[in-house]
């Protein structure tokens, strides 16, 4: 592994210069390096992080990646990693020209990395760096546990069978409320808790009508308008009227702001951290060394598992746009169209998530261009005037709509940003299809592959279910005389049953006492009687039912509910 020569360097700032003047935003400094197919296989284990921690399982994927591509060799051309700066990896075999059409894809990624919402967490930090700190912090404990390190490569792979529950969403939210700590003054938390924790409840309560609710809020906009911000909510909050109706509300308010004040468990691993008793003995503390390094690493990878459809779509839209007007490259148009097209080429059947985020960015522009995004355009119910709607608001206004789309949109609200009509649309412009298969009618031993349907909102169900959905596990609510309780929230699927077992079994390890879990899973309904068995073309019923996993002794059962 080494860094590009001078010349392909050159070449990478002048695709940076063009790729600015198009609108992506950007670092100045990146580092790129150029490596083999075996050190492709070799880091690719690792998540193309070089620093990152050394695992067992690590070491048998890469002897599993070599056996693969000694069987059916591949060429990897490229990947990029999300640090500071950004540092990404180019195939040796790779022709100059075909780098120069990477090296836009590369800065897609990299645009992307640096201005999506989802990332924020990450923007500050220095991962690589962090991971070699991570790596050095596991490779000291294994030297002071000595013949007993085994123990810490036990610890990480219980830890790893939880690292898709770490509280990415509370993560970001605490990254808001720094943010904007900032920017309001202690009397706008008065402000939050009274109209988004104090008047709901006495709503739910039917204290208070809805229609006090907004008299409250013209009540307070007037004061601001009179007073200015920091006088106007102190008016509102002084109010003689106020305190009448609601003499315990600055008591409350101080309770509310002592609890937000203390640091709550994010996630699983935060709370057993915190209270389990086998964790935090003394002999035991290096373990929560090792599990805050999985998490950290968890969270780290968490926003490029949720937008891959849309970073990988924003990356192949910019490559294409960029590669095709630059004339350095202008004898290489048929090899750019070979390869590309094999990117980017929406297949007869499946689903290319290339495609898909490079067209629904495209389309998404396209509907700014021509004003579509507007209130006056989804009113119209007319098919034939939402065909000619065009307000020709022009280029550079659909291009700022697709920049701010790519701000804020992840991979769910990339596929679900679309109303019905706009994404059924989408499917028609680009003539989308669900494929089924059938038996042929004319040759028994073969299938037909035939178009199951066009409806955009089934086409669009697919896609959701292809998205990355980690359970929602609540851990506080039943959790009760030391036995640690998590309560699965049914959200439409269920959880993998065959790998139940071992992670409450790595759980139960954390935790040093029994731990239970409740999730919903589907049961066959058996027939009543003994013919409905042999009816042909029976279509077996199921039912939903609530399941729970009690865990003791490294033992795990299953009772229903």
């Amino acid at each position: 592994m080494e860094l590009l020569n001078q010349q392909m360097k050159a070449e990478m700032e002048e695709c940076k210069k063009r790729a600015r003047a198009a609108g992506l935003q950007f670092p100045d400094n990146t580092l790129e390096y150029k490596v083999s197919n075996l050190d492709m296989l070799e880091l690719s284990p690792k998540h193309m992080i070089p620093t990152m921690y050394d695992y067992w399982v690590h070491d048998v994927a890469t002897i599993r990646n070599k056996w693969l591509y000694d069987m059916y060799p591949h060429n990897p051309y490229e990947t990029v990693i999300n640090t500071r700066p950004p540092i990404s990896f180019y195939n040796q075999d790779n022709a100059d020209w075909f780098n120069v059409v990477i090296f836009y894809h590369v800065l897609g990624h990299i645009d992307f990395d640096q201005n999506n919402v989802s990332f924020r967490k990450t923007w500050d930090d220095d991962f690589a760096g962090q991971a070699l700190a991570d790596k050095r912090l596991i490779n000291r404990i294994r030297e002071e546990l000595g013949p007993k390190k085994r123990w810490v490569d036990y610890v990480i792979e219980f830890a790893r069978a939880l690292d898709n529950l770490v509280g990415y969403y509370k993560e970001l939210e605490e990254v808001d409320r720094q943010d904007t700590s900032a920017i309001f003054s202690s009397a706008s938390r008065k402000r939050e808790y009274y109209f988004s924790h104090f008047l709901p409840r006495l709503q739910e309560a039917r204290t208070i009508s809805h229609a006090f609710y907004y008299d409250e809020i013209e009540r307070y906009n007037r004061c601001v308008m009179q007073f200015g911000s920091d006088e106007g909510e102190k008016a509102f909050f002084d109010d003689g009227y106020m305190l009448g109706r609601f003499p315990q509300f600055h008591s409350f308010f101080k309770k509310w702001e002592e609890q937000e004040r203390k640091p709550k468990p994010k996630d699983v691993f935060q709370y057993v951290m915190e209270h389990s008793e086998f964790l935090n003995t003394e002999e035991n503390l290096w373990m929560k060394d090792v599990i805050q390094v999985v998490r950290r690493t968890s969270l780290y990878f968490q926003p490029q598992i949720r937008t891959k459809i849309a970073n990988e779509g924003w990356a192949s839209l910019w490559h294409e746009r960029l590669y095709i007007p630059d004339e350095r490259n202008a004898t290489h148009d048929t090899d750019f169209a070979k390869v590309v097209s094999g990117v980017t080429l929406i297949p007869q059947l499946g689903i290319n998530p290339y495609a898909t985020g490079k067209h629904l960015f495209e389309f998404i522009e396209e509907l700014g261009r021509k004003g579509r995004l507007s209130p006056a355009y989804h009113m119209l119910k007319n098919k034939d005037a939402r065909e000619r709607y065009d307000q020709r608001l022009g280029e550079d206004y659909g291009k700022q709509v697709m920049l701010e789309a790519r701000k804020y949109l992840d991979d769910f609200l990339l596929i679900n940003f679309l109303s019905d009509e706009d994404f059924q649309d989408f499917i028609d412009t680009h003539q989308l299809w669900i494929a089924g298969a059938r038996p042929s009618r004319e040759h028994w031993k073969m299938a037909e592959i035939y178009i199951k349907t066009k409806s955009g909102k089934d086409y669009r169900k697919i896609l959701n279910g292809m998205l990355y959905h980690p359970p929602h596990i609540d851990w506080e609510s039943k959790t009760k005389d030391g036995e640690l309780y998590l309560d699965h929230v049914y959200e439409g699927r269920t959880l993998h049953t065959k790998s139940i077992a071992a992670v409450l079994i790595g759980l139960e390890f954390f935790w040093g006492k029994r731990v239970m879990l409740e999730t919903t899973e589907y049961e066959e309904v058996q027939p009543k009687n003994w013919w409905e068995w042999r009816e042909l073309g029976r279509k077996p019923q199921y039912k939903k039912v609530r399941v729970l996993y009690t865990c003791d002794k490294k033992k795990a059962e299953r009772k229903v509910l």
